[in-house]
């Protein structure tokens, strides 16, 4: 190492920097373990993390600030994360609480697997016990030591960038939600002052012979910093502005199973785009004892802000051998109760949400653990899959006559508050246009069936575009209102509409998110008529809580599925509603047919998918994909075009003649393959070093090398007629240095050239060669 390397690496700034950088990546590793708490409940194992994360930075702090070989910060780091979990979790059987024993090392498999069971088994937010406690705390600190050295001593901030914003987005993943605007701005900040700090340091002048540091030119730093917080500040503001604004991703694709397409179940209403997906799959089929199909539910939404329905989310059993995991259906002794079984042969359906008929009983047939929510009697599971699965469910389905259920109240004493709630912000156009329609009507059954039978006739349209043109491909209470306005949508629209109309009224409603009853595909026959599902029948639509009978679905979406009427006692008719979809001969005159036909009538375009009506139209679903596409690829490729461009000006101006150029894009060249460029070193001795390490052609260096030092010591003109062997020189090494390097070394420095940020000479260029001395 060079007297001027050492001085830079033991420089005052150096070690600020070190310090900067540690303090910048803990505030970074905190702000990415924000969206944690949306899956695991905050207490005292933050202060763990906390402990443990900022004890081993701070080791590893410590031991560069005492000039000490960088490995041994790495080795400390280790150290103080055992002694400090062994200080939380393990104090018991170790020596003066914190040296771990033998004991203590063999008690972590236990914890990991208590931790293993309370993913399992728990419901988010779960609050952690000691074994997920510690692999929590665990997981963290040897997050910290990780980056640490990426960091500081690989110097490559921005590849801890892309793991911070990983760990992030794990929690959004396994519980979709929306984005922690808070965290991902501190989470931002922090990554962009890491990537400044690590700029300054390698962009740092090297010291003067006298031993003083270099005047940094004023004006050059204020301009550079400005140029940089401004582009900061635009991509955190558009990120945060722009993303809500992007279309949500729903309906998920990924090879697997029979070569064909996989779908799954998106639990946020966000289905438009699942809906408008250019090609249909068949993701499952259907036998039951039924009359017809049943309506396949997955999950259920209660809780409303005025803006998303948020997943139910309540205690769980896990489902035993036996299936038997709900209790039957309670109902008053005068409802009749109908039993079906039904069993589900899943295809292309990827989902962790179980789609089974309402209200199951018992489940059987399922492989992995599966867990039921008694509370909407749902299944799902923490660990697997739909993906091919076969299961039979006993369903008891409450039956009740038109006179009974007209007699029954909506709502219970036991029921959630929030399945009533309502922001205070309510558009007036949704409770005065819910009172306007059912007006005439005495009950609350009868309201809901005046509800549903004005969606369903023809003042509305059943549309996947005109939501979305008019910008309203949601929800929330703006979507509702412009959808009354509008009066074409698709089934979320119709779904909470309903849903927020209701409660208007004071009627407890919810919303369901399933699968519309599939379309025969074989004749009846012993154990039940087989129905085919698809994708495009992924649907949901509105609950409503009668006491003495349970939760009744309803169907309001204009010409699907089938409305819900029951029929007179006294007539004998058969009760219908979505679960029993059957067409009864009390229907109004003035309702609609529920046929697929009626979208087609109301609109010539209109076609057939699968049982479900949607309106002709020449797909361009596959645009946007595309076009992100190109868009990545195109930034993916600014740092090639760029260095290209630049390298091609150098060999331009050295086929002119100027040895300067011809020298510098070598060096360029040796920095994108990672080869140590020191400005301490002329260039002779740089010329031999390249030579003799690097097994760069002597002759095309010593060319270069005599060619530049005339033109610096003897002040030699431009010569053009030297030009073309200047550039074939430059051309013989860089392929000779290609040579010597990895096939990754070659591809990292095409694709993501480092000459582009750290200039032949500065600190990050000769980085490597001073930590390897």
């Amino acid at each position: 190492m060079s007297a001027a390397d050492f001085t830079v690496l033991r420089s005052p700034r150096r070690r600020r920097d070190a310090t900067l950088l540690t303090v910048g990546l803990f505030a970074a590793i905190a702000a990415a373990m924000l969206p944690v708490f949306s899956v695991i409940a905050p207490g005292a194992w933050v202060a763990g993390a906390v402990l443990v994360a900022g004890g081993a930075l701070g080791a590893g702090l410590i031991v560069r600030l005492s000039r000490l070989p960088a490995v041994l910060a790495s080795v400390a780091e280790l150290v103080v994360w055992i002694v400090l979990l062994t200080a939380i979790f393990g104090r018991t059987t170790a020596i003066l609480l914190v040296i771990p024993t033998p004991s203590t090392f063999a008690s972590v498999p236990g914890l990991i697997a208590q931790a293993s069971a309370e993913i399992r088994d728990g419901v988010a937010p779960v609050p952690p016990d000691e074994g997920l406690a510690f692999l929590l705390v665990a997981a963290i600190g040897a997050l910290a030591i990780v980056l640490d050295h990426v960091v500081l001593t690989a110097r490559m901030p921005l590849l801890a960038g892309v793991g911070l914003v990983a760990v992030s987005l794990i929690p959004t993943i396994a519980i979709p939600s929306d984005v922690d605007i808070a965290s991902f701005v501190l989470l931002a900040a922090a990554l962009l002052f890491l990537l400044r700090i690590d700029t300054r340091a390698r962009t740092a002048a090297p010291p003067r012979r006298d031993g003083r540091s270099p005047d940094p030119s004023p004006r050059r730093l204020f301009g550079v910093s400005a140029t940089a917080l401004g582009v900061a500040a635009v991509a955190v503001i558009v990120a945060v502005v722009a993303t809500p604004l992007l279309p949500q991703p729903g309906l998920r694709f990924a090879s697997g199973g029979t070569g064909g397409l996989g779908t799954t179940i998106n639990p946020n209403l966000e289905l438009g785009n699942d809906l408008r997906q250019p090609r249909d799959v068949e993701v499952l089929t259907v036998r039951t004892t039924g009359p017809t199909a049943p309506y396949l539910r997955a999950v259920t939404l209660s809780r409303f802000d005025g803006a998303v329905w948020q997943p139910d989310s309540f205690d769980t059993v896990a489902v035993p051998p036996s299936g038997a995991v709900f209790d039957r259906v309670g109902v008053d002794g005068d409802i009749t109760l109908a039993d079906w079984t039904t069993t589900v042969t899943v295809d292309q359906l990827d989902s962790p949400w179980l789609p089974v008929p309402y209200p199951a009983s018992t489940v059987t047939g399922l492989n992995g653990d599966w867990l039921g929510m008694p509370q909407n009697r749902t299944v799902v599971t923490r660990a697997g899959s739909t993906r091919e699965q076969v299961y039979e469910v006993q369903a008891n389905v409450p039956r009740p006559t038109l006179e009974q259920i007209r007699s029954k109240t909506v709502g219970d004493t036991d029921l959630d508050p929030a399945l009533t709630a309502l922001p205070a912000d309510v558009p007036a156009v949704i409770g005065d246009t819910a009172r306007e329609v059912t007006a005439n009507a005495q009950t609350p059954y009868d309201k809901l069936v005046t509800l549903q039978n004005w969606f369903r006739s023809s003042q509305f349209r059943y549309s996947l575009d005109a939501p979305v043109d008019a910008g309203f491909d949601g929800a929330g209470l703006d979507a509702v209102a412009q959808f009354l306005q509008v009066r074409a949508g698709y089934c979320v629209h119709y779904a909470s509409a309903f849903a927020v109309m209701a409660r208007t009224l004071g009627i407890p409603a919810r919303i369901v998110i399933g699968y519309l009853p599939g379309t025969a595909s074989s004749l009846p026959q012993q154990g039940g008529t087989e129905y085919t599902v698809t994708s495009s029948q992924l649907h949901s639509w509105p609950e409503v809580y009668f006491e003495g009978i349970g939760w009744v679905p309803f169907e309001p979406t204009n010409s699907l599925g089938v409305p819900t009427n029951f029929a007179s006692g006294s007539t004998g008719g058969n009760n219908t509603a979505p679960n029993a979809p059957s067409q009864d001969a009390e229907t109004p005159a003035d309702q609609p047919s529920t046929a697929p036909s009626t979208a087609a009538e109301n609109d010539p375009g209109a076609q057939t998918t699968g049982g479900v009506s949607v309106t002709a139209r020449q797909s361009t679903a596959w645009v946007a994909p595309v076009l992100g596409v190109l868009a990545l690829l195109l930034l993916a490729g600014i740092p090639a075009a760029a260095r290209m461009v630049l390298r091609r000006r150098r060999l331009a101006a050295a086929r002119r003649g100027d040895p300067v150029a011809a020298w510098t894009a070598m060096l360029e060249d040796a920095v994108d393959l990672g080869i140590p460029v020191s400005s301490a070193l002329s260039p002779r001795a740089f010329a031999a070093r390249l030579v003799e390490e690097q097994g760069a052609p002597a002759d095309d260096v010593d060319l270069l090398r005599d060619a530049v030092e005339r033109v610096s010591y003897a002040g030699d003109s431009l010569d053009p007629a030297r030009g073309p062997a200047l550039v074939s020189a430059v051309a013989g090494v860089r392929a000779a240095l290609d040579a010597r390097a990895t096939p990754l070394r070659r591809a990292l420095a095409r694709a993501y050239p480092r000459s582009l940020v750290v200039r032949p000479g500065a600190v990050g260029a000769v980085e490597r060669e001073s930590v390897s001395r």
